[in-house]
């Protein structure tokens, strides 16, 4: 494949090159575009230093199977023609394309083909909390249809970006030393505190970030009958995003049944011993690949209900490995590209 990411320079971008070499992923030729700032900076890959290209309405995407952009909405909407006019497959990780009905929102576990009906050869990459819960929700759904999802979100500071890492570990070294802690990336102090808002409010209270689980979810399910609602929280906590699940499915569920379901279950890990204080936590799930599930129980208050615990590396499934994943899926079950492998 010859590939290209935009936006190489950013922490998802960067976790890309590491996720394809991770992966052995077929690379023939690789290319790298970003801003002004990243132009002429060189990153090594399999043993090659490759410049960043700056990217801009004259950039020649002509030969290039597929692209990852992660730059940011406005740059993908800015670029998507300029990325696609000769046949590139753009796999996008912002929020630009999500929602278009002729958008394909990919999850490969949950939804891998979606991804062969792409009028406009843009495959979306969900939001990184969205794509970690429905890994969990889809062997649970596929037991009974699940009517309505609960979850709260701990979400790490990579979700803010590799600049927002660095500021909550200077926080906690500023602190550390006595000093006032340095606030740009949050709307408070991270360090030592838990804010409950991630993304803008909406009119009707909940957040853009809560509004992208509900919405998200619904489409790669093919389901508009599942009712989420999501409070997200953002933690101190560098790179795993933590969720807290509560399901309520058409018939009643044993605990035993779903755990078997989640055992057979694509990119999913059961990690769920209590009595040995066994469960995922992100300072342990923090550069692995699949999501993690444990705690599973049923819920007290609902005899079809249940509740488990999700982590995920934010960078990874959240964000690049998803990405990478859909092209891997692509080469399996599109002609067009298993030819050229």
């Amino acid at each position: 494949m010859n590939i290209a990411i935009v936006g190489a320079s950013g922490a998802v971008g960067q976790e890309l090159l590491k996720v394809l070499d991770q992966q052995n992923f077929p690379v023939s030729s690789l290319r790298l575009f970003g801003s002004p700032r990243s132009a002429g900076k060189e990153y090594e890959f399999r043993g090659k230093k490759i410049p960043v290209e700056l990217l801009n309405h004259d950039s020649d995407f002509s030969g290039i199977d597929i692209a990852f952009t992660s730059a940011g909405a406005s740059t993908s909407k800015e670029y998507a023609d300029v990325i696609t006019r000769h046949g590139a497959i753009m796999i996008d990780n912002s929020s630009a394309f999500r929602m278009e009905p002729d958008v394909p929102l990919v999850v490969p576990e949950v939804n891998g083909a979606d991804a062969l009906d792409r009028p406009r050869n843009i495959i979306g990459n969900p939001n990184c909390t969205t794509i970690q819960m429905v890994v969990a929700l889809k062997p649970v759904n596929d037991l009974s249809p699940i009517t309505r999802v609960h979850v709260a979100t701990y979400q790490a500071a990579s979700g803010a970006g590799a600049s927002a890492m660095q500021e909550l570990i200077n926080q906690f070294q500023e602190i550390g030393e006595g000093k006032e802690p340095t606030i740009e990336k949050f709307a408070y102090q991270l360090a030592f505190n838990l804010i409950p808002h991630v993304d803008v409010f909406t009119d009707n209270g909940y957040t853009k970030e809560e509004m992208k689980m509900y919405n998200e979810t619904r489409k790669i399910m093919h389901s508009d009958h599942i009712k989420v609602s999501a409070t997200c929280v953002r933690v101190p906590v560098l790179r795993a995003h933590s969720e807290a699940i509560w399901v309520e499915t058409e018939r009643p569920l044993s605990v035993e049944e779903v755990t078997e379901a989640f055992q057979k279950a694509e990119g999913l890990v059961i990690k769920d011993n209590p009595a040995e204080k066994e469960y995922p936590m992100p300072l342990d799930i923090t550069d692995k690949d699949p999501v993690y599930v444990g705690r599973i129980r049923k819920d007290l208050s609902d005899p079809c209900g249940l509740s488990f615990w999700v982590v995920g590396d934010q960078i990874k499934k959240g964000a690049a490995l998803n990405a990478v994943q859909i092209a891997q899926w692509l080469i399996k079950h599109d002609n067009r590209l298993s030819e050229r492998v």
